[in-house]
């Protein structure tokens, strides 16, 4: 079994493996934080020499973990999980789906622990989602050292319950140390949220190459972006106002791909460009997706319109860009629109309640916005101070300084 020790944290020079099993998901804003984390991890392990980290990821069968994991070359364990759909009326957390889920969860916790085992982890890196429960739990059981991370600014459902069970945790902002009960308090430790590092390799030579923007302009460019799978609300008020914004700027937008309930979403905003003044079709760029080229669309980009997804929130502050946040509302404890107006009172964001978003809505905050450097610079140096670009490397050296202490 594990050896939890004391606080000493000595570096063994001998041990050549350290065995890092990763958990969390349900969102991209889990997973990234995650991948970002193993990056560092290797770039650690790399700098030092001594040691040669081994990972593993257990996470969901069909969540976004599977595929990120993979693409970063993980190896991945699929197990049951269950998600608590909550609601403002008691009897609403009596749902059949969150009776099937919690039927799940024991079935869940055995493949997990099945995978834990196995694997024989030094230590335990979850980012949080209800993925993360069986996985947290299995570890606790096997006496596997944990790390939890939270991403927001209060303590999300699942990382309430992983804290309990963990021996380190880690918080994206000091105001979700107020979320744990007081005995844990102590074990929390701000580290910021891990970023990938190809958002801070972008060339904006190469963003205006990809959306076919004409070099010799001073136009300044927005990047809008739903997340992965797009936001519908947000693609119909960008349609509506392009053809004022597009008089005063070049627009980059990722519009989600098409999946359930966004199909159709890239061919409707180019019929919306190809009802446009031929000039104007030429500012504005829609893609379904953006892959390792979000490094570059960043580096081009003076003002980000987003959700205010944890993920999204962190990028864009680690870059200092300014940003226009639409939270998505509901989510399970309201962390977006928490996320967005902790932004907005540190001066580095303007919010539009989704309610409240249309075309001329999002003209009227932008349009003032765009020509204003001075207001922007401001904008981007108050997201610069929310934003940690040393996160990951923060957070993996707290995860190895923890296996470090394991005795096998």
């Amino acid at each position: 079994m594990f050896n939890r020790g004391s606080d000493a944290l000595p570096v063994t020079k001998s041990l050549r493996e350290v065995r890092v099993l990763v958990t969390g998901g349900g969102s991209g804003g889990h997973v990234t934080p995650a991948i970002a984390t193993i990056e560092a991890i290797k770039a650690l392990a790399a700098s030092d020499g001594a040691w040669i980290p081994v990972f593993h990821y257990v996470g969901s069968q069909r969540g976004i973990e599977r595929r990120l994991a993979q693409d970063a070359g993980v190896p991945y364990s699929a197990i049951a999980t269950g998600k608590l759909r909550r609601s403002r009326r008691l009897l609403g957390h009596f749902s059949g789906r969150n009776l099937l889920d919690a039927l799940r969860l024991p079935w869940g916790v055995l493949q997990a622990l099945v995978a834990v085992l196995r694997f024989r982890p030094h230590v335990v890196l979850s980012t949080g989602g209800f993925v993360c429960v069986p996985p947290v739990l299995a570890a606790w059981l096997a006496r596997a050292p944990v790390v939890t991370h939270e991403q927001t600014v209060q303590m999300g459902l699942a990382n309430r319950i992983a804290s309990r069970l963990a021996d380190r945790i880690a918080l994206t902002f000091e105001s979700a140390r107020a979320d744990l009960p007081q005995r844990l308090q102590a074990q929390a430790t701000v580290t910021g949220n891990p970023v990938r590092r190809v958002i801070f390799d972008g060339d904006p030579a190469a963003a205006l190459a990809l959306a076919g923007f004409a070099v010799d302009t001073e136009l300044p460019t927005v990047y809008v972006t739903g997340g992965a799978q797009g936001a519908q609300r947000i693609n119909r008020a960008v349609a509506d106002a392009l053809p004022k914004l597009l008089a005063e700027c070049r627009i980059i937008h990722q519009c989600g791909q098409q999946v359930s309930g966004q199909a159709g979403a890239k061919d409707r905003l180019l019929q919306a460009r190809a009802a446009l003044p031929v000039p104007l079709q030429a500012r504005y760029h829609v893609i379904d997706f953006v892959g390792d080229e979000i490094g570059h669309i960043y580096a081009l980009a003076d003002v980000v319109v987003s959700r205010s997804g944890a993920g999204t929130l962190a990028e864009i502050s680690a870059l200092g860009k300014p940003a226009v946040l639409i939270p998505l509302v509901p989510t399970g404890g309201d962390e977006q629109r928490r996320n967005a107006r902790h932004a907005e009172a540190a001066g580095a964001a303007t919010v539009i309640e989704q309610d409240g978003l249309s075309g001329e809505s999002l003209c009227n905050v932008l349009s003032p916005l765009l020509p204003d450097t001075e207001k922007r610079a401001a904008m981007a140096s108050a997201a610069q101070e929310l934003g940690r670009v040393d996160a990951a490397r923060l957070l993996a050296e707290l995860v190895i300084a923890l296996a470090m202490r394991s005795d096998r």
